[in-house]
């Protein structure tokens, strides 16, 4: 499915392949062949998302851009099923395993691989050619990593990283009721969304 956002329709390429329960939405580019798979969701929000040649976006994976932090895939690049890259930079060559996440303004250096359920946070940057094991968190700039048993180590990292400035354009500690309104403000752009043919 095809979506016209904010104005901006996304662009595939005659090599690519868009499955059609996938959903591309704005100021989506996808390099040539690309994959995107059933059910998988490239959402433009305000910012665009740039998919890399021989790209596979897999089954029910996120990829979403904003305009602080474009989402940016490079080349020869597996996002797995239901990974979620948000607001990220993927350099060539990365491994993004099943259920791996990225958050707004990280960035996963060439070559290296975020196995399955880990995460790399906000902010941070994970050298070219690092391992995140599975379920592990990496965080910082550069990037160290955390065992999930970890976590009072981990909270130390991760506060000076600003996750909910970064994220929602707050600060810590604002009321969810808060944080929550503008979010709806927010997406309600997608109310004058236009399905495209095709």
């Amino acid at each position: 499915m095809l979506i016209e956002h904010r104005g901006k329709k996304p662009v595939v390429p005659e090599s690519a392949y868009v499955a059609p329960s996938a959903v591309l939405c704005g100021a989506v580019v996808l390099g040539e062949r690309a994959r995107i798979l059933h059910g998988a969701v490239l959402s433009a929000e305000d910012g665009e998302v740039r998919i890399g040649a021989d790209v596979v976006v897999m089954e029910n994976a996120l990829v979403r851009g904003r305009a602080e932090h474009p989402a940016r895939i490079g080349d020869a690049v597996l996002i797995g099923p239901h990974a979620h890259v948000n607001g990220a930079s993927v350099e060539d060559e990365v491994f993004v395993a099943t259920g791996a996440s990225m958050f707004p303004g990280a960035v996963a250096g060439a070559g290296s691989e975020l196995r399955i359920n880990s995460v790399l946070h906000v902010n941070s940057r994970l050298l070219p050619g690092t391992v995140v094991p599975i379920g592990w968190i990496a965080a910082g700039d550069p990037a160290e990593l955390f065992s999930p048993d970890r976590h009072a180590d981990l909270w130390e990292k991760q506060r000076g990283l600003d996750f909910p400035g970064t994220v929602y354009g707050v600060s810590r500690g604002t009321p969810m009721r808060d944080v929550m309104a503008r979010q709806t403000d927010f997406y309600a752009a997608h109310r004058d969304d236009r399905l495209l043919d095709g």
